[in-house]
């Protein structure tokens, strides 16, 4: 793995129903006027939106769509100028559903909505640095009761501990089925631990006292399982691209995501989560660097670039940062990565 300066981090960067007994056919009359509309857009902007109808047919109405939600039927070849504000980041799909002469037909175009904030070097101290068991192969982490816990990955050595960080010394450990899963993040809430596996899109649900296993689950969308954290009512997790999805610890749904973007570029490959002081703190997959994203928006608010840490420990280029854990007790950050024989208790600061 090369290792990356800051800037160039930040820089990476239906169907309807038809009204009475009008026929729907495919579109080769009407196009929307893509001279009026950009590539990309931020959230306080506005796209204007035109129907061409180079074929001069009699319009009716025009019902235009976002990411299929309906959102305005104008009279006509009207135009609509529609705000950006409320828009997730990321894609929009826009749709209009043109009505005329009896008949309807529908065309399309997409915009993407990118974030206007500029990231923040962030700068660290470190406090503390203790030793890591270089066999872990380092997925999730997270301090619970002022215990650290760990999971690692790798199918044939795949487990979450809980241990004394100081000195390495393992107080429990569940190892996952060997050659079956490859054991990815964890999060603890209302007294359970959650673990999730990376492609078997199965999740384990253990006591948070014992560790006794209570329940297995599917995944209820098609995608991998890397971190995780939670606010104390939802679960929050990656997914290897850019997004981080919203999941309800009580049915394992998930109910909502948001796109991550550093200004115009999105961030792919979101790996281990933490919620610190209500940001997410996010590694990202084969960088030497933390992402701080707002949870609401998606957006990059700020960098902490931990290129410096490569010279202080004993790791191929392959051994990616991975793991952040924040200690209320201390209120400073755990940071290490795939097999790294350090472990280091971080501050953070402007």
């Amino acid at each position: 793995m090369k290792k990356h300066n800051l800037l160039s981090f930040i820089l990476l960067g239906t169907l309807f129903s038809n009204c009475g007994d009008t026929k729907k056919r495919e579109n080769t009359i009407f196009n929307f006027d893509t001279s009026k509309i950009s590539a990309q857009y931020q959230p306080q902007e506005t796209v204007d939106l035109a129907i061409l109808n180079p074929k001069s047919k009699q319009v009716d109405s025009i019902v235009y769509y976002v990411n299929d939600a309906k959102v305005k039927t104008v009279k006509g070849l009207e135009k609509l100028s529609f705000e950006l504000k409320d828009q997730k980041l990321g894609y929009q799909n826009i749709k209009a559903l043109v009505y005329f002469e009896g008949e309807n037909a529908e065309t399309t175009t997409r915009i993407e909505v990118v974030s206007n904030v500029t990231p923040k070097l962030l700068k660290y101290k470190i406090v503390n640095t203790y030793p890591h068991d270089t066999a872990s192969f380092t997925e999730g982490l997270e301090f619970y009761k002022d215990t650290l816990y760990e999971s690692t990955g790798q199918k044939e050595n795949s487990y979450f501990r809980k241990y004394d960080y100081k000195t390495g010394k393992i107080f429990q450990q569940i190892d996952l089925e060997k050659g079956k899963y490859f054991g990815e993040g964890i999060t603890f809430i209302n007294g359970k631990l959650f673990q999730l596996t990376w492609q078997e899109k199965t999740g384990f649900i253990y006591d948070a006292n014992t560790l006794k296993l209570e329940k297995t689950f599917a995944y209820t969308k098609d995608i991998e399982g890397w971190g995780m954290t939670n606010d104390g009512k939802y679960i929050y997790q990656s997914d290897g691209t850019e997004k981080i999805w919203k999941m309800d610890p009580e049915t394992q749904k998930m109910v909502d995501y948001i796109n991550v973007y550093s200004g115009s570029a999105k961030i792919k490959s979101v790996n281990e989560l933490e919620l610190i002081n209500g940001k997410f703190y996010a590694n990202i997959w084969q960088k030497d660097a933390i992402a701080v994203v707002n949870p609401e928006s998606g957006a990059v608010e700020g960098i902490i670039d931990m290129s410096g840490l490569r010279k202080l420990i004993k790791a191929t280029t392959e051994d990616v940062l991975n793991g952040i854990a924040y200690n209320p007790k201390t209120k400073t950050i755990f940071v290490t990565g795939k097999n790294w024989d350090k472990m280091f208790e971080i501050s953070v600061s402007e």
